[in-house]
């Protein structure tokens, strides 16, 4: 299945709830430095399959390798210490918090100062904050969001909120990011947005993502490579061509209206 080159691997991965299958034996392969997409209709397994990834499900078979961790056997807690970072179709923020605080909440994996220097604030703990500081300053820059770094996140608009998540996200200085359906529900000067911002990740900062999203347009535009699910089976995956032009792919999710 997949080769040596392979970032991150996933073998065989099955998920039940109960007498439910969400995934069956789920194979396949991300490149590093690639935008890996995984499509499908409404219940196909997409969002428990980065939920197996993140560490938010244990699949009750197979193993998924991040690098030469095992993240099946990995605490929840620590996957976001190996490199990896996500965002949620259900946008999940510190609402009460300004956009400053949620990302700068996210640095907290890089803050190692002592307990004590940090409640009086001085010594490596102040120069601790003002690096993590400069980085998430640089981030909501980059992000175009600086007019609302003191804006309470449970005030703004839905395509700020996806924004200021994907900086948090962005935070933790991921190798590989998760993203599920980051369009969702946004209008189309705000897809743009998103997309120009998702490009810029990938090709600026080399970051590999894995994407969940359902236009197909942008999907296809943007994906090196595309896995489409269907009931939790994997039923098509190569190069956005090749799914496109999939008769099982077809038949099952882009041949429907």
């Amino acid at each position: 299945m997949s080769s040596n080159a392979d970032f991150l691997t996933v073998q065989d991965i099955s998920l039940s709830f109960g007498g439910n299958a969400a995934l069956t034996d789920v194979s396949f392969g991300v490149r590093k430095g690639e935008i890996r997409a995984i499509i499908g209709p409404n219940g196909a397994g997409k969002t428990s399959m980065l939920n197996c990834v993140s560490g938010f499900y244990r699949p009750q078979h197979g193993r998924i390798l991040f690098k030469e961790t095992d993240l099946t056997q990995t605490p929840t807690h620590k996957v976001a210490s190996l490199g990896i970072a996500r965002t949620f179709q259900n946008i999940a923020l510190y609402t009460g918090l300004s956009t400053l605080d949620n990302i700068m909440a996210a640095r907290h994996i890089h803050m190692k100062e002592n307990m004590v220097q940090s409640m009086l604030y001085w010594g490596q703990a102040r120069r601790v904050e003002v690096e993590n500081r400069e980085i998430v300053e640089e981030i909501i820059d980059f992000l175009e969001i600086a007019h609302i770094r003191r804006a309470i996140v449970g005030a703004l608009p839905y395509g700020l909120r996806k924004r200021v998540e994907l900086g948090r996200a962005l935070a933790l200085e991921p190798e590989l990011l998760l993203l599920d359906e980051p369009m969702a529900g946004m209008n189309i000067e705000e897809k743009e947005d998103m997309a120009r911002f998702i490009l810029d990740i990938h090709e600026r900062r080399g970051i590999t993502i894995v994407l969940i999203e359902h236009d197909m347009g942008l999907v296809m535009d943007i994906s090196d490579r595309v896995v489409v699910l269907d009931f939790g089976v994997k039923i098509g995956d190569g190069t956005p061509d090749e799914v496109k032009n999939d008769e099982h792919v077809i038949r099952a999710y882009l041949g429907q209206d």
